[in-house]
């Protein structure tokens, strides 16, 4: 059995292949949807990554979420709410001297 695009080409050229009028607006559909039309592969392309970075966004902001939560926790005990005002914002008791002490590589340029 000879294959049916065999039996069509043999006879032909390659002109008459290119110019026959199938060809021509099977040629055109294909150009028009991949690069032309709002729904084109480039821009599902450009959509798709775009897409990607903010799935990678999402989980960073769960993950920050989740600390967040953990932290809250910690800081519903007084004694960690202490600590973590004397660490981060140099807070002191009453009659309490605080000394800061830097070193060359600790400092934030």
């Amino acid at each position: 059995m000879v294959n049916p695009l065999k039996k069509i080409i043999q006879g032909k050229s390659w002109f008459q292949i290119v110019s026959d009028k199938y060809f021509l607006v099977t040629a055109f559909f294909i150009v028009w949807m991949l690069f032309l039309d709002n729904y084109s592969y480039l821009d599902h392309r450009l959509l798709n990554k775009e897409i990607e970075e903010l799935e990678d966004n999402k989980e960073y902001y769960k993950e920050e979420i989740e600390k967040d939560k953990e932290q809250i926790k910690k800081l519903k005990n007084p004694a960690e709410t202490e600590k973590y005002a004397r660490e981060k914002y140099y807070m002191k008791r009453e009659n309490e001297d605080i000394y800061i002490i830097e070193f060359e590589g600790d400092t934030i340029q």
